[in-house]
C-alpha cells in the first residue's frame, strides 16, 4: 500500500475513534506547559480490534521495509508497550520494553525482558517502537538505555509525529532514524475532508505546529 495512502488511513481512524481530539478554540494544556490545539491518545485505538490490527500491521509492514536487518523489538514504557508486543507477535521476533528509568524495588530493571546477543556474539539490532512523537525527548532516553545495555539501535518506528523541527533535530543529533505512519500535515488535512474542523481553523492551527511554544499566550 503506498505510503501516502497509509499515512491518510492512519490519520481517518485516529480521528474516527476520536484518539485524537482538535479544539483550536478551547486549547488543551500539556503537561510541559505549551498550550495546544491537539491531544493525541493513541492508546484509545486498542478498544477498536480493525484499527488496532491495522496499525499492528502497518508498523510491522514498515519495519519490514525500513529495518530489514532487526533482531529485537523495544516498546516504549508506557504507550509504546502494547504496540510492541503486537508487532513483535506479528514479525515472530523478541520482544523487551523500557522504562522511563530503573525499578526502585526488586531487580531494578529498567529494561524488561532479554537483549540476546546477535550471530558470533554481535551486539541485538534493536528497534524502538513508539506511539507519539513530540519533541523525541523522552523517546531518546529509551534509545540511550538501549545503548548502554549494548544493544544497536537502529532505528525508531511510530504511529503519529507532529512534525515539530525540535524532534527532526534531536533524533539526528543522536543518529537515529525515525519512521512514522502519519503526521500532522495530513492528520490536518483528513479533519478537513471529515469536516471536523473549520477552514477558518487553518491558520491558527499551522502557527501552533511552527511554534508551539509560543503559541495562544
Amino acid at each position: 500500500m503506498p505510503v501516502s495512502t497509509v499515512a491518510q488511513t492512519i490519520a481517518r481512524h485516529l480521528l474516527t475513534v476520536q484518539a485524537v481530539r482538535l479544539r483550536p478554540n478551547d486549547p488543551f494544556t500539556w503537561s510541559s506547559g505549551w498550550k495546544s490545539p491537539i491531544y493525541c491518545d493513541n492508546r484509545v485505538t486498542l478498544a477498536y480490534p480493525d484499527v488496532r490490527t491495522y496499525i499492528k500491521d502497518a508498523l510491522s509492514e514498515l519495519v519490514r521495509d525500513q529495518f530489514p536487518d532487526v533482531q529485537v523489538i523495544a516498546g516504549v514504557a508506557t504507550a509504546g508497550i502494547p504496540q510492541g508486543a503486537l508487532m513483535a507477535d506479528k514479525l515472530g521476533l523478541p520482544y523487551c520494553y523500557v522504562r522511563p528509568e530503573p525499578k526502585k524495588h526488586g531487580m531494578g530493571n529498567q529494561i524488561e525482558g532479554r537483549l540476546e546477543a546477535g550471530e558470533a556474539g554481535s551486539l541485538p539490532k534493536v528497534v524502538v517502537v513508539e506511539d507519539l512523537i513530540s519533541t523525541g525527548g523522552s523517546s531518546l532516553k529509551v534509545v540511550e538505555a538501549l545503548r548502554q545495555a549494548g544493544a544497536e539501535v537502529v532505528g525508531m518506528v511510530a504511529i503519529f509525529t507532529y512534525g515539530f523541527a525540535l524532534a527532526d533535530d534531536n533524533f539526528a543529533q543522536a543518529g537515529v532514524k525515525l519512521a512514522c505512519l502519519s503526521d500532522y500535515n495530513t492528520l490536518i488535512q483528513e479533519a478537513q475532508t471529515l469536516n471536523y474542523i473549520p477552514t477558518e481553523a487553518l491558520d491558527s492551527l499551522a502557527a501552533w505546529r511552527q511554534n508551539p511554544g509560543e503559541w495562544g499566550k
